[in-house]
């Protein structure tokens, strides 16, 4: 894998070149409700710093995460750097109110005054509509929606660059269909345990649409193991997952590759994916991360995974309801 980290790729087509690993800024907003373990501030100020300092170039965040807690961190160190490294790319996200459910362009437009005060930035290089199952196509695509807001925001300069990040398949599918979004973020939906966003890979790079791959570890499971960490995207998992899991972690042992490893680079190896992003706290999960991304790993493990099986149905299916 070293030879892909060295080269950046391109980010759609945005003109902006992005690094194949992106920091994910969830778990840096301090949000145990979501990730089972908090997040102090030192530590993650720390991460930040790392990051901007590492190879890596790419970083996510969003306006909801830990209430604008990631945005104000991020923002700091932004303020302590003098700006954002040269060539770093920092993505954020519009989004609903959490308390409210408000999904109004009003809110968005909000949201992204709010980005721009925690950030201490005059513009955005990147924004995604985030979660939208939370409303309707309509709402979103329809007049003084909040698709029209970035779009106002981006005729005046405040923001470069609009995606679409969320959940459900079909649903993203039927949004970057439409040409408006240059990228597309999909969560927990292509790991080695569940590959439900196999569609949306193929769509997408049909369409010329980059693919931002979030949670590789479906939120830490295959990064620390099912026996220490028995929870796939943010709930228990069920005892299928599990197994298959552990029968995972039997074959990687075989073939002397750590699970996180394997699980890291089965999403960087796949060419549809520009991005794959992985949810850091410490500093030194930087170094770790990069060191798992270059991890010598044998073709033969490949196959062997695969004939282990894995879901194809959405892993939330039942969250919400």
């Amino acid at each position: 894998m070293s030879e892909t980290l060295l080269s950046n790729r391109p980010l759609g087509k945005t003109g902006l070149f992005v690094s194949p690993l992106c920091v994910g800024g969830a778990p840096l907003g301090d949000m145990p409700e979501t990730f089972n373990y908090s997040a102090p501030e030192e530590n993650a100020l720390a991460t930040i710093r790392a990051a901007f300092a590492s190879p890596i170039n790419f970083l996510d965040t969003a306006a909801a995460y830990g209430d604008g807690e990631s945005e104000r961190r991020i923002g700091k160190v932004i303020k302590e750097n003098g700006g954002l490294p040269l060539g770093f790319v920092l993505a954020t996200k519009a989004d609903r109110c959490l308390q409210t459910g408000d999904f109004s362009g009003e809110q968005i437009k909000r949201s992204i005054e709010g980005s721009l005060d925690r950030l201490g930035l005059d513009c955005l290089q990147y924004v995604y509509i985030h979660d939208p199952e939370h409303t309707t196509f309509e709402n979103v695509m329809g007049p003084g929606g909040p698709l029209e807001v970035l779009k106002n925001f981006k005729d005046q300069g405040v923001i470069h660059h609009i995606g679409m990040s969320g959940g459900p398949i079909q649903m993203l599918i039927r949004y970057i269909e439409t040409g408006e979004f240059s990228a597309v973020e999909t969560h927990n939906r292509y790991t080695l345990l569940n590959r439900s966003a196999e569609p949306l890979l193929d769509v997408a790079s049909r369409l010329g649409v980059a693919v931002i791959n979030a949670a590789p570890y479906g939120s830490g499971m295959l990064a620390k193991g099912p026996d220490a960490y028995a929870r796939y995207a943010y709930s228990d998992a069920p005892p299928l997952l599990l197994e298959r899991a552990r029968l995972f972690v039997t074959v990687c042992q075989k073939y002397d590759v750590p699970l996180a490893a394997a699980a890291l680079q089965f999403s960087m190896r796949d060419p549809r994916v520009t991005s794959t992003v992985v949810g850091m706290t410490k500093p030194e999960r930087v170094t770790q991360t990069l060191e798992l991304a270059n991890y010598p790993i044998p073709s033969e493990l490949w196959p062997a995974l695969d004939a282990i099986g894995f879901d194809t149905d959405d892993p939330e299916a039942n969250r919400f309801t």
